[in-house]
């Protein structure tokens, strides 16, 4: 894949305040990188550094095969950006705003038409077109903040909170709208919700306290929770003690926990490091003449992983 978006040891001070603290990452055409973090973490600052609203203090970047400080302009030609807090001029129709990116964007005339018809139809804005901005509820005026970063169809998106203000319709919508671009785009997408992370991105960084702290994909940060690859069994004719003891002698199982719930016994089988046979498992149950009512395992969850990496961070300090 190609890389769109590239990173090395890029840093941003705010006198002693490290925003940004040496990171490297990329992200490459067809991928949709979820920048995830803390408030305060660092994730809008980044954005900025990429799109050339800040200048890094250290570190280099490139964007588009770009760089972020020799090559500003060509930077922020093949970007389309979203800011946490999109300035829009609430006294300008949403078609004349439009109107008003595309001359700024050097979109030539005969082409602009189709290039806001393009834009309107993604963010859903064709009832609102004559609307003041300023009348317009927050939701719909992030959709407007929104076109105008598609309006000029670029290679890469920056979006920071895309679905703030939106109602879960709208939410569901744009989500959608992420997904479909991202089969010929790079999209670097910063959002606080984790059911929107694990819908439509297909990597994952985090970052707390200016500092990448983890990188890899949903189901390879879920392996780092205390419950991914946790068995429960509900089952009829256990007995309990017996049952515990037989399990616990399964190769690769760390914990046993066995409750009992009307005629039915609940066992909750936790593996060592992850990693041991399901397959031997249900034998060794079946052996004790136990009937299998129901069996699931569990993924893990990204708050969990979120909140033990974040707070491990948070608390050791950094200079």
């Amino acid at each position: 894949m190609t890389e769109l978006i590239k990173t090395e040891n890029l840093g941003r001070h705010f006198g002693e305040i490290r925003a940004v603290d040496g990171i490297s990452f990329s992200a490459s055409r067809g991928e949709v990188l979820g920048f995830l973090g803390p408030n305060g973490a660092g994730k809008s600052t980044t954005m900025k550094l990429l799109t050339g609203f800040l200048t890094p203090s250290f570190g280099t970047a490139t964007v588009g095969g770009y760089d972020i400080i020799s090559q500003s302009r060509q930077v922020r030609s093949c970007l389309g950006y979203l800011p946490e807090n999109a300035p829009l001029y609430g006294d300008m129709e949403v078609a004349d705003f439009l109107k008003f990116v595309c001359e700024i964007r050097k979109i030539a005339p005969s082409d602009r038409k189709r290039a806001i018809d393009t834009a309107t139809q993604r963010a859903g804005l064709a009832e609102v077109l004559s609307q003041r901005i300023e009348t317009l509820s927050k939701g719909y005026r992030r959709r407007v903040g929104l076109a105008q970063a598609l309006v000029h169809d670029p290679e890469i998106l920056i979006l920071d909170e895309p679905t703030d203000g939106l109602d879960p319709n709208q939410k569901h919508d744009v989500r959608e709208l992420i997904s479909t671009l991202a089969k010929d785009k790079c999209i670097l997408l910063s959002t606080h919700i984790l059911e929107e992370v694990e819908e439509v991105c297909s990597r994952i960084v985090i970052i707390s306290r200016g500092k990448i702290v983890a990188d890899g994909t949903a189901d390879e940060l879920r392996t780092r929770t205390e419950s991914h690859g946790v068995v429960k069994m509900r089952l009829a004719g256990a007995e309990a003690q017996r049952l515990t003891q037989s399990v616990a002698a399964v190769s690769g199982v760390r914990d046993v926990a066995v409750s009992t719930a009307n005629d039915e016994v609940l066992l909750q089988v936790t593996p060592h490091n992850g990693d041991f046979s399901i397959h031997g498992l249900v034998e060794r149950v079946l052996a004790e003449h136990c009937e299998i009512r129901d069996l699931s395992v569990e993924r893990g969850h990204l708050d969990e992983v979120f909140r033990a990496i974040t707070e491990t961070v948070d608390t050791s300090g950094r200079p």
